[in-house]
């Protein structure tokens, strides 16, 4: 039986299965007594060391896709942003969005809960498999810009476009030059229709050309963001300010509705960016 048990450890440690092999003592004790059946024994150590490689899995896997600290539906305050419908977010965390390459976009004014939504649907991919990165649009746009700079631009590009969902925060918060714009452009071209994405944003469509600093590449950009999309209008006052509310002047309290247009309409295949600019 010693020599039995000594090639079963041999035999969990080549096979790399720490947690299985910590637990086989206290599993053959049960089995001993009884408490437990030989299938139930063997159940019991695949189950141990499943969860343990699955969490370990998925630790690494929100670090690489840059989601900590971690966000999730159930933390987030549903109360205090009455107009949000709640049933739809849970639909989209059913990650079907994914599968069909759809755009998501969560509109409105600062500290309603955009990023943490878009967070929370990024974590919830990671557990179901699929391979997420997150960035806010400057960080992505500076990482395309040096990839430029030291001629790696298409596998940079190639890098975001295979994973299963990216996700594109704070659009609209920071001036994005032209340059940048066109970077910003050839990824999502090289995305569109081939992965999904949740983008996060506190500017209306409308005023994209602004941010973007070209109106000619904005409409490139959103001919291709909204041909699949899900828009999330969220409306109210910021939940970071919730406790100093008092302080908070009215006109700013009181902030209006980003109405998105409705998608534009398609003709024939989209335009192209050529020499910095996108073909009229």
């Amino acid at each position: 039986m010693s020599a039995l048990l000594d090639r079963i450890r041999g035999a969990l440690v080549g096979l790399k299965m720490p947690r299985a092999l910590e637990a086989l003592d206290h599993t053959l004790q049960q089995l001993e007594k009884g408490e437990i059946t030989a299938v139930e024994a063997i159940d019991s150590l695949l189950s141990e060391e499943y969860v343990t490689r699955e969490g370990r899995r998925v630790d690494v896997a929100l670090r690489t896709a840059k989601l900590m600290p971690i966000k999730t539906l159930e933390s987030f305050d549903f109360s205090f942003q009455p107009s949000l419908d709640r049933e739809r977010i849970a639909a989209l965390a059913q990650l079907g969005f994914i599968r069909r390459s759809e755009v998501v976009h969560f509109l409105g004014p600062p500290g309603i809960g955009k990023s943490h939504l878009a967070t929370a649907l990024g974590v919830a991919a990671v557990k179901a498999g699929r391979t997420v990165y997150r960035a806010t649009l400057a960080e992505l746009i500076e990482a395309l810009s040096q990839a430029e700079r030291s001629g790696r631009l298409p596998e940079k590009i190639r890098f975001h476009a295979r994973a299963s969902l990216l996700i594109v925060d704070e659009i609209g918060y920071l001036p994005i030059t032209q340059g940048g714009a066109n970077l910003f452009f050839q990824l999502v071209n090289a995305r569109y229709e081939k992965g999904a994405m949740i983008m996060t944003s506190n500017r209306g469509f409308a005023e994209w050309g602004e941010v973007f600093g070209d109106p000619v590449v904005a409409t490139a950009l959103l001919d291709r963001l909204l041909h699949h999309a899900v828009v999330v209008q969220i409306e109210g006052a910021s939940y970071r300010l919730r406790a100093h509310a008092d302080l908070i002047p009215e006109h700013v309290r009181a902030n209006a509705p980003i109405t998105p247009p409705p998608p534009p309409k398609r003709r024939g295949r989209p335009p192209k960016i050529r020499n910095g600019a996108a073909d009229h």
